[in-house]
């Protein structure tokens, strides 16, 4: 017979021995654990996410950050470039641009989107931009016109290829990367040309989202003189870069017409495009597939690379760089 770790006292309650206090203690450790976690998914739910693929990881061991520099003196105006650590540059350059509603958004919490590219041979530059009230349109492209500066001035000397960038984001900045490749105007600003630009790369994007409906929408661009010409969709051209609109089917943040929509539209001014839905994909988990644990679903990666790969190919191709510079 072991020992007994429960009795009972006269008045009926357990007696609980060493290895029942263990379990209590355990259990309510666990559900200390959860609500925090809980609460920091309510708070800042990338963070988390990052946080979580760097321990699954084992850390950063697969790449380096050579810059973490600001290109402007307002709160998120900033870059961080990683590069593989075995590097052999220069690197073709994915510059992630990331999400939330234009209202949330640090390039630092999105650097499990370098663990995932960079180790397959891309230089990849986060870029922050203003949010909120001082990021209202067309300030979040403005923002995203200036980090592409940056790239082209400097992503050379930390290894990276400004002949071939691509510009990548998740569903805001899905929105930005598309409407600085079709829209000329942003990067003219900077003496920046779009048509220099590989490919881009949108992930769970609105593209044609007017009227607005709601408040994300509405404080962004609900001031705008002309509002559809706040739209991607507004400036398709025959001469595109090409673009790859990844959307998940289950989706109800961004509805997936978005990228089909957009892909139509592109085809028929002689940009063939197509959109790749996802089955089962949310508007959430399309990010969360680049982190672990959840790369299981290799879907959205494995589609990501493979238009990588084809897109930056070495061929002549003139730099993201203004003539006269």
């Amino acid at each position: 017979m072991g020992i007994s770790q429960v009795g009972w006292l006269q008045n009926g309650w357990p007696q609980i021995g060493w290895l029942g206090w263990t379990a209590v203690a355990l259990l309510a450790l666990a559900l200390t654990g959860f609500v925090a976690l809980r609460h920091a998914m309510e708070t800042n739910a990338v963070a988390v996410l990052d946080s979580a693929d760097r321990l699954l990881r084992g850390g950063d061991g697969g790449i380096r950050l050579v810059a973490a520099e600001r290109y402007g003196a307002q709160d998120n105006q900033k870059v961080e470039m990683f590069v593989p650590t075995a590097a052999q540059g220069p690197l073709p350059i994915v510059v992630f641009i990331p999400g939330g509603a234009w209202r949330t958004g640090d390039p630092h919490d999105y650097r499990f989107i370098a663990r995932a590219l960079a180790p397959k041979g891309y230089a990849v530059v986060l870029a922050g931009y203003r949010l909120g009230a001082n990021g209202r349109y067309p300030a979040m492209l403005e923002d995203g016109a200036a980090a592409l500066r940056w790239v082209s001035d400097h992503a050379r000397a930390h290894g990276g290829d400004p002949a071939r960038i691509v510009l990548m984001g998740h569903s805001a900045g899905a929105y930005n990367a598309a409407m600085l490749a079709l829209d000329r105007r942003w990067l003219a600003h900077q003496r920046l040309s779009a048509d220099a630009l590989r490919g881009v790369v949108g992930l769970s994007g609105p593209y044609d989202f007017y009227p607005f409906d709601d408040s994300a929408t509405i404080d962004a661009f609900g001031h705008a003189a002309n509002p559809e010409d706040t739209q991607p969709i507004a400036h398709v051209r025959g001469d595109a870069p090409p673009m790859l609109l990844v959307h998940g089917s289950a989706d109800t943040r961004v509805r997936p017409r978005n990228s089909v929509a957009l892909a139509r539209a592109l085809t028929a001014v002689g940009a063939p495009t197509h959109a790749v839905l996802l089955k089962d994909v949310s508007h959430e988990g399309m990010i969360m597939a680049f982190a672990r644990p959840f790369t299981r679903d290799a879907r959205p990666l494995d589609a990501v690379t493979a238009f990588l790969d084809k897109v930056t190919a070495p061929a002549a191709s003139p730099a993201v760089q203004a003539a006269g510079r």
